[in-house]
């Protein structure tokens, strides 16, 4: 089972979080991907650009953070955090 938690923060509290679960038999990066386009349209926004920062961030630690300049339009929280919680 594959799990990623998105959170989106505004002055370093939790304004919205969701779970998304996978358990198909796709590869790592389509899960990551598909999961992350499920978050952005469960919190209504555009997807994000992954900046060379943000993949380095989560080939490390399996967790990054989108800011505002991975976002073609204004958010309206400070940054949205996604991580890999469950993998199989």
């Amino acid at each position: 089972m594959f799990r990623l938690w998105a959170r989106t923060f505004k002055n370093n509290h939790i304004l919205q979080d969701t779970c998304i679960s996978d358990a198909s038999a796709d590869t790592r990066t389509h899960k990551i991907f598909r999961a992350l386009d499920q978050v952005c349209s469960q919190f209504d926004l555009s997807k994000p650009i992954w900046l060379n920062k943000t993949v380095n961030d989560f080939k490390r630690h399996n967790k990054t953070r989108f800011y505002q300049d991975n976002f073609i339009d204004s958010i309206e929280f400070d940054y949205l955090e996604i991580q890999i919680i469950e993998e199989d």
